[in-house]
């Protein structure tokens, strides 16, 4: 049975920190692509970040960029999200996704994603 179960949100102030971690049970990671996409209230789901399953090339949104680190553990079956510098425009339910193979030509088209986790919530607030 495939699942995905996202943890490591929370509650934190502008500018702190939280990991997020993707726990893949049903299959092998090592030949699946995983991606964190958002999704605040009233707003699309957007991607966040991705890493490849080959080269694990990485890819990020402009708005995360230089504070967001995804990463990849394949002997844990797990995918992480190091969030730092927190903004509450970060707020939003945080999802993973996989995908089989490498990453396409965008890295953030949802429906390209075969699997999906409940999410989790980050809040980033004052």
């Amino acid at each position: 049975q495939v699942r995905l179960v996202e943890s490591g949100g929370g509650l934190v102030q502008p500018g702190g920190s939280l990991r997020l971690s993707c726990a893949v049970s049903g299959f092998s990671l090592d030949w699946y692509s995983v991606g964190w996409f958002r999704q605040a209230p009233g707003k699309e789901r957007e991607g966040v970040s991705s890493i490849s399953s080959s080269d694990t090339s990485t890819y990020y949104a402009d708005s995360v960029k230089g504070r967001f680190t995804i990463s990849r553990d394949n002997a844990k079956n797990t995918v992480y999200l190091q969030m730092n510098s927190l903004k509450p425009e970060d707020t939003a339910v945080y999802y993973c996704a996989v995908q089989k193979g490498s990453i396409g030509s965008d890295p953030f088209v949802p429906y390209e994603y075969e699997y999906w986790g409940q999410g989790t919530q980050v809040t980033v607030s004052s």
